[in-house]
């Protein structure tokens, strides 16, 4: 269950991240009042994550989370680059969560 409460905790921080850029830095009242939302949310699932998942695992998987699924949505949204290069290092955050994931007690 602290799997999944993380992984939702992941989304989450993608969904502020990207409301940043979306609220213009905090600056347009309803965008950032759900930006907002999502960071209280985000930190209160690591927080209950951090409960039973050890500290480092869980910190780094969430924030893996958050810069892949930001970077992804800034390609698909704002037109970010999607060069190989960038492709591949999301690659490199992906395989380093799922190896967190996978050397974790009890996986």
């Amino acid at each position: 269950m602290a799997w999944l409460i993380l992984l939702l905790a992941g989304i989450l921080e993608v969904g502020w991240a990207v409301g940043l850029k979306v609220s213009h830095g905090l600056t347009r009242p309803w965008p950032a009042a759900a930006t907002i939302v999502a960071m209280i949310a985000s930190m209160a699932l690591l927080a209950l994550a951090v409960r039973t998942l050890p500290l480092g695992t869980a910190y780094a998987v969430w924030t893996g989370i958050g810069a892949v699924g930001t970077v992804l949505l800034g390609m698909a949204l704002f037109g970010e680059s999607a060069s190989p290069v960038r492709l591949f290092c999301i690659g490199l955050i992906l395989a380093g969560i799922v190896g967190l994931r996978l050397t974790e007690p009890g996986a």
